[in-house]
């Protein structure tokens, strides 16, 4: 009697499973159906990018985008769209016309962009520019008195690598092997290249601060990324100052920067003609991100949270494809697919379109301040206990690889399991290694489950990010479909899940 109770029960549990993985292929099929043969990302990225345009953070561009979201996620069904304010901002800034020229000893269009917060000229200015032969700003003062009106540069002593290496990547096996197999105890050796870009930029802003109060016109710089007709170009000012106009600061062509670099160098004087006209923005002064849902249905449940986000503002070189548009069309898209495929999730669902991500993460910092965080303990609050999982996406548009898992060893086993049913889209690389400099973060420094997918660098850190080329043809209409795919299959296991999301 015994053994047939015992049988018995293992043969409801077997048939319990059987149902629920029959309820799971089914979910995931409808997923991949519409995610990958009937999707809207591209429609969507353009609505983001070339609709409206560079998404600095408050800029018009930024609110317009922000309004169009949160009105096509409301159109989709979702409750409690919204633009959700998360604390002072500041001013913003726009760029309204811009024309830079060398004039002498010939007439030729320069290829540069001017950075944030950059003052207008207040009309078209003829000027020369004058090299700075410096090694530090104790040589500053030998220059005193000789910059008033004038465009200036500090002498380089680098030259440009040949193009050998491609634009485009995508990860091989053997990368991602040598990704799962990361082990988070290894020492990490620092890094020159980030001490020697401190002390550039130390110097850079010495420089403008003297230039400055030397009345100069503004200064010009490069690096050897600015090449083959890309141009990176993002903040003028300090990420602490106050968002006032400052020093206009031009980042130019490697190519143009060097060649007036060696006419000086030979003795011929370089004119140039420069027209800039930017405008502050202060009429709100408030920061917001775009917050919506679709509720939770079972009662126990319905008050936990599957979070999933990118951030929609950009910098102003061009409209943010890759940076982080593509992000952003994603999750909308995940959203579009779950709300296609009927799925009534037990847990609320919660897209999250972050502000402010560009100068600090503000947005997502703010949000979890506000909402997730105790103020005396410092850990999360009773609201943060009921956050699940957060998932982010924002590195570019190559297809997603697998995740980093921020050390969380026992997330390992729960993503590998959810990779399942994707991994002939290539996807199921996990690996304890960490990521930054993204929204996920804020969650994390809580110890809240927060991850990042890994993704194919494509042409990301040698091509678009926070470059002049970062627009709509720089993306992948493929990856995008794969990775809103995969995304819409996580936020549906992540609901499903009896327990929280295993923290760390």
């Amino acid at each position: 009697m015994r053994k047939c109770i015992i049988l018995s029960l293992v043969l409801l549990c077997h048939i319990a499973l059987s149902q629920t993985e029959i309820k799971d292929s089914a979910m995931i099929a409808g997923i991949r159906e519409e995610g990958l043969n009937h999707s809207q990302v591209m429609e969507i990225a353009f609505q983001l990018t070339d609709a409206n345009g560079p998404r600095l953070m408050q800029s018009p561009g930024f609110i317009k985008a922000a309004h169009w979201a949160k009105d096509k996620l409301a159109s989709w069904g979702l409750e409690n769209a919204r633009l959700e304010p998360f604390g002072h901002w500041g001013n913003s800034w726009q760029l309204e016309k811009y024309y830079f020229a060398l004039t002498a000893p010939y007439y030729k269009p320069l290829m540069s962009f001017p950075k944030t917060f950059s003052k207008g000229t207040g009309g078209l200015k003829q000027a020369e520019v004058i090299l700075l032969d410096i090694k530090d700003s104790t040589d500053l003062p030998a220059w005193s008195g000789k910059v008033k009106d004038k465009l200036v540069m500090m002498r380089r002593s680098d030259s440009l690598p040949l193009g050998y290496a491609p634009d485009a990547l995508r990860y091989t096996d053997s990368e991602l092997i040598r990704m799962a197999a990361f082990d988070p105890k290894a020492p990490v050796p620092p890094s020159r290249s980030v001490q020697s870009a401190v002390s550039a930029a130390l110097l850079l802003a010495q420089v403008k601060k003297w230039a400055a109060e030397e009345g100069a016109l503004g200064i010009l710089t490069t690096s050897t990324r600015n090449s083959d007709g890309t141009v990176f170009v993002q903040n003028g000012i300090p990420y602490t100052a106050p968002k006032e106009q400052s020093l206009t600061d031009l980042s130019m062509s490697y190519e143009d920067f060097m060649a007036l670099q060696r006419m000086q160098q030979h003795g011929i004087p370089v004119r140039v003609e420069l027209e800039l006209r930017s405008e502050i923005i202060s009429d709100n002064t408030e920061g917001y991100n775009v917050v919506a849902e679709i509720p939770g249905t079972d009662k126990k449940l319905k008050d936990q949270l599957v979070i999933i986000g990118g951030h929609l503002d950009s910098w102003q070189g061009s409209t943010g494809a890759t940076d982080n548009a593509a992000g952003s069309a994603v999750m909308m898209e995940v959203m579009r697919i779950l709300r296609t495929v009927n799925f009534h999730p037990r847990r609320t669902i919660r897209i999250c379109l972050w502000g402010g991500e560009e100068t600090g993460l503000f947005g997502s910092k703010n949000y979890v301040r506000n909402h997730f965080t105790d103020t005396v303990t410092k850990k999360y609050n009773a609201e943060g206990d009921k956050v699940s999982v957060y998932l982010n996406l924002d590195n570019g548009t190559g297809k997603i690889r697998g995740i980093y898992l921020q050390g969380n060893a026992s997330a390992g086993p729960v993503f590998e399991k959810w990779f399942l049913p994707f991994h002939d889209l290539g996807a199921k690389t996990t690996t304890l290694q960490y990521t930054g400099g993204t929204d996920i973060l804020p969650f994390d420094s809580l110890r809240l489950p927060a991850f990042q997918f890994i993704q194919d660098p494509m042409e990301y850190g040698s091509r678009t990010h926070h470059s002049n080329v970062d627009s709509y043809d720089h993306l992948s209409p493929a990856d995008l479909r794969q990775a809103s795919t995969i995304i819409a299959g996580f936020v549906y296991f992540a609901d499903a899940m009896d327990e929280k999301f295993p923290r760390k």
